[in-house]
């Protein structure tokens, strides 16, 4: 039976096999930047899954730029040879290569998860943080961010288009532009974290401003064939954020700057958030994004069977999903999707004497 979750999606020259696609996430397991065989298993074994789009972890277009110490970075070149193999393997096992550019922003310079996710001082080999304005996440933390300069703005700017020079030697044949989850470009968004009094804050279109201006500096290296992705927060979950409307009116300025795809996520900005958890939770403002922006969507958020991903696109709620949680969970769970749908998934060879 031929169902919309394992249909195929052309954007631009890219043909994705299916809506599958795995959603970014961190790893922490690099050393100054540089990948390795954890990074390959890992995002390997979700192309041998069956996935049909494989978007890279948070990638720091800097080393201040990243959240922890433990990060992938693209600052360098020599950080392509190991990305370069990574992504060869995805291809040959007709995935597509995708990689998500960030910048921290207040959120860099803290540990990993299992070390307790701390804000890490300059004694324990943390940085110097920066931000649209000096407003920490926490309270309590040991530093303040440095508000960025105009000098500062540039430098970032010109991080991610060097960045996307490197993107595309690596192999990759997605770029998707962090502006989501409370980092930098988010934090430039929000009124919550920007109070800036120059052309970069107050106003919808001075927030705004410097995202559009990383996304510009990224398409000036980044092939016009290759689709291009932004991912943002829809709503901050905060009284006075950011908020569905402002996404929408973004969006539609992206749509008209040529970019194709908004990965809708949410909150991540301020630890006050109050967010209402439940399945599908964020799919209500893929598909208001959808519908009122005119642009093709990514749906995330406890989304974790296959019947309601089916029904997400069959409802035009959104064109992708992006599943983070459930793939840590089963590398394969395409497979096993294709399965409950009683549709048909090409496993791969050494694999097919399992199938039932």
């Amino acid at each position: 039976m031929a169902t919309k979750l394992f249909s195929p999606l052309t954007i631009k020259k890219i043909i994705l096999k299916n809506r599958i696609t795995i959603s970014p996430m961190c790893q922490y397991s690099a050393i100054d930047g540089f990948a390795n065989d954890w990074h390959l298993v890992h995002l390997g074994s979700r192309a041998t899954g069956g996935a049909g789009l494989i978007i890279q972890e948070a990638t720091a277009v800097s080393p201040e730029a990243r959240i922890s110490p433990s990060d992938l970075g693209i600052w360098k070149d020599e950080h392509i040879e190991k990305l370069k193999q990574i992504n060869a393997f995805i291809v040959s096992q007709n995935s597509i290569p995708g990689i998500q550019l960030a910048h921290a922003g207040r959120k860099a310079s803290v540990s990993a998860p299992w070390l307790g996710n701390k804000k890490l001082d300059f004694a324990q080999g943390g940085w110097q943080t920066v931000a649209p304005s000096a407003i920490p996440y926490h309270d309590d933390e040991p530093f303040l961010p440095e508000a960025l300069d105009k000098n500062g703005i540039k430098k970032v700017i010109s991080d991610f288009k060097t960045a996307t020079k490197r993107v595309v030697e690596a192999g990759y044949q997605v770029l998707e532009v962090h502006a989501a989850h409370g980092y930098l470009l988010h934090q430039f968004l929000s009124p919550l974290t920007n109070v800036r009094t120059d052309e970069y804050g107050g106003s919808f279109e001075n927030r705004i401003r410097f995202t559009l201006e990383v996304v510009e500096a990224v398409q000036s290296e980044w092939p016009l064939d290759l689709p291009l992705f932004v991912r943002i927060s829809a709503t901050d979950w905060a009284e006075n954020g950011w908020n569905p409307e402002e996404s929408v009116q973004l969006s539609k300025i992206l749509k008209e700057k040529g970019v194709d795809l908004i990965d809708v996520s949410s909150g991540g900005l301020v630890s006050h958030q109050k967010i209402t958890l439940g399945s599908g939770y964020q799919v209500p403002f893929a598909e208001k994004v959808k519908q009122e922006a005119n642009i093709a969507t990514g749906a995330v958020g406890l989304i974790t069977e296959a019947r309601q991903a089916e029904e997400i696109l069959n409802m035009d709620q959104a064109d992708l999903i992006l599943f983070a949680r459930e793939s840590l969970r089963n590398p394969n769970f395409p497979l096993d999707f294709a399965k409950a749908l009683n549709d048909e998934i090409q496993w791969p060879k050494q694999y097919e004497r399992a199938k039932l």
